[in-house]
């Protein structure tokens, strides 16, 4: 029969030659277009296919087919490509000019050609001192070209061996990093450990290596490490622990294997405490090892700081609150002086409310009073953007959480731990729905027993980026005095965009019929298509125009989506094209990066004292030494190229992402594409993320979902139950009446 018969092989075509220029890169899978210049033609020949790792100046043989492409004409279709050590003069200064080598840029490489020819790789590798030769080329210069060479060498050995088996030579130099010259030893005895200390390379990659290096799949390393991979992933999704019975599936269905292998490795991983098994509510719950540990932890010490007295004097809180109206030109409202008084008193409190309801005011009248008791006072937030902010409000000096505990790079910790407190009385904590578990377990173990702790956030923004619902279990264990903030202050009621942000997060319809003179605008566009090019518009000409806000220092696309039409990715790579256009991109890590663009951190990484969503301006890209430097609000930051995974271009971003920030003109995309993510909390953290205008984009049928679909999307984290276990015993804050202190 014709199905039976093989289908006809279709023969390969090989061409060679070096990456000239790359066009484009598709960050997600890594299908490129590129001009390769083949040995012996004078015309540049585009080849296409999933290359992820490629690099303007290296030699290739590709192996495919010719096509015609209806638009751009003949094309080289990639099935395969090999990277070559080049072996023509051309090759040579194009392998030593694009960078691969630090210290070796354009002049010096054209040079060491013209000396050495088609022996400069022979010298560089076998005879180094001769590049003395080189006019301008010194001992240190040499030194370090030689230091890089044989680090490529051996970076070369592990892409070799990754290649051999199916893994993309893309990570090599990250493994190289990590692991140095034990790096194919290592990845030989434990592929699945690439998944926990190689950033970017997860369970699927290392499972695929191991698969290669002929690890069985019902091995109970390859299940074990299915099951706790599983965990952490659910950890980017804000879990910290899992229901059993979900979580079973979850892996079986990950790992391919039957149910009972999956239910007898998490048993033996319970036994040797690799998991953790408790119960909430009933349900058999799993947790990793440290996201247990972590609150546990802060169950207990929030125990000790409740329990300990405090070390400033109790004052009349009714008679200071009078004192500081006089002092600041300021009568409060009555939910205002509750807030100031019991702030005065309670030894932790939580101060919570939306836009224009007066925490900042509040916050000012607590450090006049306490600034009177003491001069240990520390402000902090969890974000740059934030603590900066804070900065401005109380005219006094805030940190980021990150830098208030002081990473040690050396040990990898804080600082600041039990051993090494913070010098505080009082600690007031601005943005504290931002913060997640891990970043609240290492602040309090650095809190003395005697401070005083404040903080203040709005509980209905969305969650914290990292893992846990932290502020919301704070409230939720009782054990903690809450001021809820409800009434919207005069100075901020003729803002359209105050209002119609607590009219979204009320379930409210917002007021969308505004003038030019309002902060608050719908624009309605009924496509995607047509959204796309508003925005488009709005940011690269009308905005700028109609309110002098720069298009990319003071305009913030923020989209719920990173696909599709008006997703994040494509909205970015048409705003990087329109607002910051160059002829030479410089392409690493999937991504197309120019200097002056707008990009943002996507990770924790306290070595360089950035965080996950921090925003900067490229300021430099340096061909020669192999790095980018961003520019940061406090800071310049240089990422080594192998680093630049930590970075994605930031002209839109996601409302999550977004959270700790404020910029004073935001557009926001809103289509019903982006159905499963309109929610009532993702579009009134957006709206309230805009200082100066706002800018809807797209159908009232869409708010409407969003506005009317008041789910909080559902994070599993055991922190409230903890509280109430380490606590017990305490009186919790409902059984607190409030009383004013006596003058001490």
């Amino acid at each position: 029969m014709a199905e039976d018969l093989e289908k006809p092989k279709i023969e390969l075509d090989s061409i060679k030659g070096h990456i000239e220029v790359i066009i484009y890169v598709q960050p997600d899978n890594g299908f490129t277009v590129a001009r390769l210049k083949e040995v012996h033609k004078k015309e540049l020949t585009v080849i296409v296919g999933y290359l992820p790792s490629i690099q303007p100046g290296e030699t290739v043989i590709c192996r495919g087919i010719w096509k015609i492409h209806p638009s751009h004409g003949r094309q080289f279709d990639v099935s395969d490509c090999q990277v070559e050590i080049p072996s023509d003069l051309v090759g040579i200064q194009k392998y030593l000019e694009s960078g691969l080598v630090r210290g070796v840029g354009p002049v010096f490489a054209k040079k060491i050609v013209e000396r050495f020819g088609i022996d400069t790789l022979k010298v560089i590798d076998e005879a180094p001192e001769r590049l003395m030769e080189i006019s301008g080329l010194g001992k240190g210069k040499m030194e370090k070209i030689v230091e890089c060479w044989q680090q490529q060498r051996s970076i070369r050995k592990v892409m070799i061996f990754l290649r051999a088996h199916g893994v993309s030579p893309a990570y090599a130099q990250k493994i190289f990093k990590a692991y140095g010259d034990e790096s194919i030893e290592r990845v030989s005895k434990n592929p699945y450990q690439l998944a926990k200390d190689i950033f970017g390379i997860g369970f699927k990659t290392a499972d695929a290596l191991a698969q290669q290096l002929g690890l069985p799949l019902h091995s109970p390393e390859r299940i074990s490490a299915g099951i706790q991979y599983v965990l952490w992933e659910l950890t980017n999704d804000g879990h910290t622990c899992y229901p059993r019975k979900d979580l079973i599936p979850a892996a079986r269905m990950m790992l391919d294997v039957e149910q009972d292998l999956v239910e007898d490795q998490m048993t033996r991983l319970s036994l040797s405490k690799e998991l953790i098994h408790d119960d909430i509510n009933g349900e058999p719950t799993i947790w990793l090892k440290t996201f247990y540990a972590y609150e546990q932890g802060i169950g207990s010490d929030l125990k000790r700081l409740l329990q300990s007295p405090q070390t400033l004097r109790s004052i009349d809180a009714v008679k200071a609150c009078d004192w500081v109206q006089t002092q600041l030109g300021i009568e409060f409202a009555i939910q205002q002086k509750e807030a100031i008084r019991k702030a005065l008193v309670d030894k932790i409190h939580i101060i919570t409310g939306g836009p224009g309801t007066g925490k900042s005011t509040i916050t000012n009248a607590i450090l006049e009073i306490s600034s009177k008791l003491t001069n240990k006072i520390l402000l902090a937030a969890p974000t740059g953007r934030a603590a900066k902010r804070m900065s401005e409000i109380t005219h006094r000096k805030a940190f980021t959480l990150h830098a208030l505990l002081e990473w040690d790079p050396i040990t990898g910790g804080f600082k600041r731990s039990r051993e090494n407190q913070l010098p505080a009385d009082l600690l007031i904590v601005d943005e504290a729905s931002m913060i997640d578990t891990p970043l609240l377990f290492s602040l309090l173990r650095a809190i003395p027993s005697g401070t005083r702790v404040i903080f203040v956030g709005d509980i209905d923004q969305l969650p914290s980026v990292g893992p846990g619902t932290v502020l919301r279990d704070l409230i939720g264990s009782e054990l903690i005095g809450i001021t809820r903030l409800t009434e919207i202050y005069r100075q901020a009621k003729g803002s359209k965009i105050v209002t119609n942000a607590h009219r979204i997060n009320h379930g409210e319809f917002p007021e969308i019929h505004t003038d030019e003179k309002s902060d608050f605008h719908f624009i309605e566009a009924q496509t995607p298509e047509a959204i796309q090019q508003i925005i488009l518009q709005l940011v690269s000409r009308e905005i700028p125009a109609r309110h002098g806000f720069h298009p990319i220092e003071e305009i913030q696309v923020l989209s719920p989506m990173r696909r599709g039409v008006i997703g994040i990715e494509n909205l970015n790579d048409m705003l990087q094209n329109t607002l910051n256009p160059c002829d030479k991109p410089f392409f690493r890590a999937g991504r197309r990066f120019h200097v002056k663009d707008k990009v943002m951190q996507i990770r924790n990484n306290y070595n360089k004292k950035t965080c996950n969503g921090d925003i900067g301006r490229i300021e430099k890209i340096d061909l020669e030494e192999q790095f980018l430097e961003v520019a940061f609000d406090d800071k310049n930051v240089e990422y080594d190229f192998s680093e630049l995974d930590e970075l994605v271009i930031a002209y839109a971003a996601s409302v999550h992402k977004y959270q700790g920030s404020e910029c004073p003109c935001i557009v926001l995309p809103i289509h019903t594409s982006h159905f499963k993510l309109l929610h009532r909390n993702l579009l009134y953290t957006g709206v309230t993320r805009g200082k100066k205008q706002v800018y809807l984009v797209g159908t009232k049928k869409a708010i409407g979902i969003a506005i009317s679909n008041d789910q909080v999307l559902k994070r599993f984290t055991g922190l409230e139950k903890a509280l109430k276990t380490a606590s017990a015993g305490l009186p919790n804050a409902r059984q607190l009446e409030f009383v004013p202190a006596k003058p001490g």
